[in-house]
């Protein structure tokens, strides 16, 4: 079975981020690089299917140069090639980049694709269903349990209050992992160094896009106002419940 799965780099969740001087972009001189979190549970998942039915795990990856980075990761955890799109000088934003990775998957014919269920930098959430959608494939943004029988996915998707779904997919597929889905592995010595040996092949996007454009024109970034310090109100009981009240239902209006 050829397995696919996507990955991203983004920066730490510990990063402090800032923008840049215009307000364009976030300033990326500080920021440490990680892959995706949720990309990790994706990794994994490809790598114990591969154990279970054969193949070959192949992480495709879009972005700047250092991106390989991300790609090395999920090598030195057992994946056995990569790929890496170019994306400098491209403006990208959800439906180029999916474009661009659905490129890629089309022409690797993989027979199961896994991703992360979101990006945690843009927190978009779309990459899944709309390079699916370009592709024409099932897909499945959420799963938190899976498995194979006959040609089909079985997956079990969260639902609100508690509920679950399963459904059976039939593949190809791409299919979004959760946290719950299983314990990413982390990389072995051995692991680290052969991933320095395994292949990655270089694409350019703006070849693949062919100068399609991006649906969605991002002017400007702007942080969230600092929070308002807090008040605190003292006394015995009685005065606080009044103050608190008082200041609710003048001041706040809520009440």
């Amino acid at each position: 079975m050829k397995i696919g799965v996507l990955v991203k780099q983004v920066p730490d969740t510990e990063t402090k981020i800032r923008l840049n001087s215009d307000g364009t972009g976030i300033d990326e001189s500080s920021i440490k690089w990680v892959m995706n979190p949720y990309d990790e549970y994706a990794v994994e998942e490809a790598l114990q299917l591969k154990e279970k039915t054969g193949g070959e795990v192949v992480v495709v990856s879009a972005g700047a140069p250092r991106a390989v980075e991300a790609i090395r990761t999920a090598l030195a955890m057992g994946a056995d090639r990569g790929v890496r799109i170019d994306t400098e000088g491209v403006v990208l934003d959800s439906y180029a980049t999916s474009k661009i990775l659905a490129n890629v998957i089309q022409e690797e014919s993989f027979d199961i694709v896994f991703a992360g269920k979101m990006a945690i930098d843009n927190d978009n959430s779309q990459t899944v269903q709309a390079t699916a959608e370009i592709l024409g494939w099932a897909e499945v943004p959420v799963i938190e349990k899976f498995e194979t029988q006959d040609g089909a996915a079985i997956v079990q998707r969260p639902l609100g209050g508690g509920s679950k779904e399963m459904l059976e997919v039939k593949l190809p597929a791409i299919l979004g992992c959760e946290k719950d889905l299983n314990k990413p592995r982390y990389a072995s010595l051995p692991g680290i160094m052969k991933a320095k040996s395994k292949p990655i092949a270089d694409k350019k996007a703006a070849d693949i896009l062919g100068g399609d454009g991006v649906k969605v024109e991002v002017l400007k970034y702007m942080l969230p106002p600092e929070r308002e310090a807090g008040r605190k109100v003292e006394g015995e009981p009685e005065e606080v419940a009044e103050q608190l009240v008082k200041y609710l239902r003048d001041e706040m209006k809520v009440i």
